[in-house]
């Protein structure tokens, strides 16, 4: 029982996985043992966010805006490694402006971009680990896609820039769902499908606005924003033996914030 939580020898691909919350996942699974695939477009991020000495995370070009790139993604790291154990859908992009202003593109781009590509790395995956009959399927929702925004959070001009749209919360709910649909339809094959879902983790630059801070702060049962590390526990549990028998679940790392 004491190496349950062992991810040695485990193949992980975690998109996204040099970004402000990704890089703290990365870095959790990873010193639990994993080998840890960064799927991201820019290498030069992923290198000056992580230590050449670490040699149990590596670097494969991925554009979650296209298909057929996520799944040559997971062809090379089959091909390399024989197995894909594990895959964390963390990347998203997105398109706003004004909340009152945002169009049909906005909607569109920003649909595909948070949900449509943890849809795409979804069903790229299932053969793999169908041919496995083990795997682990974990993605990144937020609290904005169980709770509406407080607006009078974002009141004034310095804080209005940080307003969550509605496309993107919309889309954040969604993964909730399609992570209980790939559960029931996944089990089958031994196949776990969970959600994480994190908030507040403000990024540093949004931190330095001290009278937001202090706005996201109050609204905590916790007293405080998230620190990336928040997240390892969770999804190293949900990549683990651990989760042998938890599946269709989604894990809420926010302080409370949903509670109230």
């Amino acid at each position: 029982m004491k190496d349950i939580l062992d991810l040695k020898g485990k193949i992980a691909i975690i998109t996204g996985g040099y970004g402000h919350l990704g890089a703290g996942m990365t870095l959790g699974l990873a010193a639990h043992g994993a080998q840890v695939i960064v799927a991201g477009r820019n290498k030069e991020k992923f290198e000056k966010k992580f230590s050449s000495s670490l040699e149990n995370i590596f670097f494969e070009y991925c554009d979650i805006s296209s298909s057929t790139s996520i799944k040559e993604l997971f062809e090379r790291v089959n091909s390399r490694f024989s197995r894909i154990d594990i895959i964390v859908n963390n990347a998203t992009y997105s398109k706003a402006r004004d909340i009152n202003e945002i169009g049909d593109e906005e909607w569109a781009v920003t649909m595909d971009g948070v949900l449509g590509s943890v849809f795409k790395a979804i069903r790229e995956v299932i053969p793999y680990m169908q041919q496995q009959k083990s795997g682990k399927i974990i993605s990144v929702s937020s609290m904005y896609g169980m709770v509406s925004p407080d607006f009078k959070l974002y009141e004034g001009e310095d804080c209005k820039k940080y307003t969550n749209p509605p496309h993107y919360g919309a889309a954040k709910a969604a993964i909730i769902q399609l992570t209980k649909y790939y559960a029931v339809l996944l089990g089958p094959d031994n196949i776990q499908v969970n959600c994480i879902t994190p908030g507040p983790f403000p990024k540093p630059e949004i931190q330095e606005n001290k009278i937001f801070l202090e706005r996201l702060q109050k609204s905590n049962p916790l007293g405080r924003i998230g620190k990336p590390e928040d997240l390892v526990g969770p999804l190293v549990l949900l990549s683990s033996k651990g989760s042998d028998f938890i599946t269709g679940q989604n894990i809420v790392v926010d302080g409370g914030w949903t509670i109230w």
